[in-house]
């Protein structure tokens, strides 16, 4: 019964010892896995941040390009305003240079009336004097 005992004994040693294997490789096969996950989770985490990397670059081009496009906005109205401005002393100028050659010519014409009243007024004096004389 001694072997019986004993030899029970060994093969249950025998089985533990092969367990204790099975674990210790199944241990290390989930290190392994776990290593794999780990450098598939960095190489993750690595992508997202070129990912991000690239939208932020993209934002701040937009921003860039919306400052440019604004920028030339404010510039062409600035033009326009300009360019409204100096039409508008031009037409005033032109108003005022018409204003005064239509008041010049007023005037001339108000003098040549005076004068032809004055000639006719100095004719009917002399038709008057020559009248009276004889």
């Amino acid at each position: 019964m001694k072997k019986v005992i004993l030899g029970s004994l060994a093969i249950l040693a025998l089985s533990m010892s092969v367990s204790c294997r099975d674990a210790a490789d199944k241990a290390k096969s989930a290190t392994e896995e776990a290593g794999a996950a780990l450098e598939n989770a960095g190489e993750e985490l690595k992508d997202a941040g070129k990912e991000l990397e690239e939208a932020g670059e993209g934002a701040m081009d937009a921003a860039k390009e919306a400052s440019e496009n604004a920028m030339e906005a404010a510039e062409d109205a600035a033009e326009s305003v300009k360019e409204a401005g100096q039409e508008g002393m031009e037409a005033a100028k032109k108003a005022g240079q018409d204003g005064v050659d239509a008041a010049k010519k007023a005037g001339n014409d108000v003098k040549d009336a005076a004068n032809e009243a004055a000639d006719k007024a100095a004719q009917k004096a002399a038709e008057v004097e020559k009248a009276v004389k004889h």
